[in-house]
C-alpha cells in the first residue's frame, strides 16, 4: 500500500468508522438534532455545530492548500464560525458540507504521489505529510470533544463495532 493510500484510509477512519480510538465523527453525529447540535451543556465548550463547522473549515483549508491557496484561516471567522445555523435543514446542510469536504480532501490525497509528501504543502509551510496527518489528528481531537458534549447532553453512549475498529 502506498503512503497516500494509508493517509486516505486514516481520513476515512476518522470520518466513517473503524478508527482505533473509538467512534468516528460520522458515528458521533448520528441522531444528533439541530437543537442538540446548537446546545452548550457546559460553560466554555463549543457546541457540536461549531465543532463540525470548525473541522470542515480546516479540512477545506488543507484541501485549498493542496490546490495552491494558502488558506490562512487561523483566528478568522472561517476558523470558528459564529454564524447562526438553526433548524434541521441547516444542520443537515452543515453535516453534508463536512462530508463533501472530507471526501474531496480524501480524493485529493489519493491523487498525490508518495514522493510529494516530503515537499512543503506551500512555501514556508509544513510538508504535505505533516499537513495531512495534522488534518486527521485535528479531526479526531474534535471528535473527542463531540463525544464529551454528547455525554453532557445525556445522549446515548456509542460503542465501536469490534469488526471494524483497530485492535487496542
Amino acid at each position: 500500500m502506498k503512503e497516500v493510500e494509508r493517509i486516505a484510509d486514516q481520513l476515512k477512519r476518522a470520518h466513517e468508522g473503524g478508527a482505533w480510538h473509538g467512534p468516528a465523527i460520522d458515528e458521533l453525529l448520528k441522531g444528533v438534532t439541530a437543537g442538540q447540535a446548537a446546545a452548550r451543556p457546559f460553560e466554555g465548550a463549543h457546541s457540536i455545530r461549531e465543532l463540525v463547522a470548525h473541522v470542515e473549515a480546516w479540512e477545506r483549508a488543507i484541501l485549498r492548500r493542496l490546490g495552491g491557496d494558502p488558506a490562512q484561516i487561523y483566528q478568522t471567522e472561517e476558523d470558528w464560525s459564529s454564524a447562526d445555523v438553526s433548524g434541521e435543514e441547516a444542520w443537515d446542510a452543515a453535516r453534508r458540507k463536512l462530508t463533501e469536504t472530507y471526501v474531496a480532501l480524501r480524493e485529493a490525497v489519493l491523487q498525490l504521489d508518495d514522493a510529494q509528501l516530503d515537499e512543503p504543502i506551500l512555501p514556508n509551510m509544513s510538508t504535505r505529510y505533516v499537513s495531512l496527518h495534522g488534518a486527521v489528528q485535528h479531526t479526531l481531537y474534535h471528535a473527542g470533544q463531540i463525544a464529551l458534549v454528547r455525554k453532557a447532553l445525556g445522549l446515548k453512549s456509542l460503542t465501536v463495532d469490534s469488526d471494524t475498529a483497530g485492535t487496542i
